[in-house]
């Protein structure tokens, strides 16, 4: 799940990407409102976290003008503890969802999960494939009621399969779901975690489509 930060104070910046990257979240961060917007504009996102209060652009109309272009991606929109009014025009605005300052990140995480979920129409944080199941909440991984022990990159590949089970799912879409767009990305490195992932799930599980990407088959 790749989400964009657009927040200007570092600190708090910093902190929350952190903590969305311990939940296995793959995160960019902007630190302007005008880089934030091309961000969001420009590049694909799974949720946006999105603070009002920016210096140099209002998020309001950051936000508004995203909508105005047919921009769908969830957007979580950070507010002052006790500004009721920010909050009930961020969502008149557009917004999925607010969050008011001070929070906890395991609070931002569950949001953000809830608001891709709905995005992608499911009710539950479970993606199934056949009898393989795999818990977005819990960062856990079953087949057959047996849980199978996947590295964080492992789970991330996996999930961004499950979540387009049946359909190809191209390297570039699974390097953007891996990784932030200031790390320095190699696709041989999906390779391998493909690689991995057949060793642990059976070497039939992932089926190379050549020229075009990967397919999860059902399990």
């Amino acid at each position: 799940m790749r989400v964009l930060i657009i927040e200007d104070d570092r600190t708090l910046s910093a902190q929350l990407k952190q903590g969305l990257e311990r939940e296995l979240f793959t995160v960019d961060a902007a630190a302007t409102g005008e880089d934030g917007a091309y961000l969001g504009a420009e590049e694909f996102y799974d949720a946006i976290v999105l603070d009002l209060g920016l210096p140099d652009r209002d998020g309001l109309d950051i936000l508004k003008k995203w909508r105005a272009a047919d921009q769908k991606t969830p957007v979580l929109i950070l507010t002052a503890r006790g500004d009721w009014h920010a909050k009930v025009v961020g969502l008149n605005a557009g917004a999925d969802d607010y969050l008011a300052k001070p929070f906890e990140i395991a609070e931002v995480a569950a949001r953000l999960r809830a608001l891709i979920r709905r995005a992608h129409g499911q009710a539950s944080p479970i993606l199934r494939c056949g009898g393989l199941e795999l818990d977005l909440a819990a960062a856990e991984v079953r087949r057959g009621g047996q849980a199978i022990r996947l590295t964080a990159q492992e789970f991330k590949t996996l999930a961004c399969l499950m979540r387009h089970a049946g359909s190809i799912v191209s390297q570039a879409e699974l390097i953007d779901a891996l990784y932030a767009q200031d790390f320095d990305r190699d696709s041989n490195t999906i390779e391998v975690f493909v690689a991995r992932l057949r060793r642990k799930l059976g070497a039939d599980a992932i089926e190379t489509v050549r020229g075009f990407g990967y397919r999860l088959r059902s399990q």
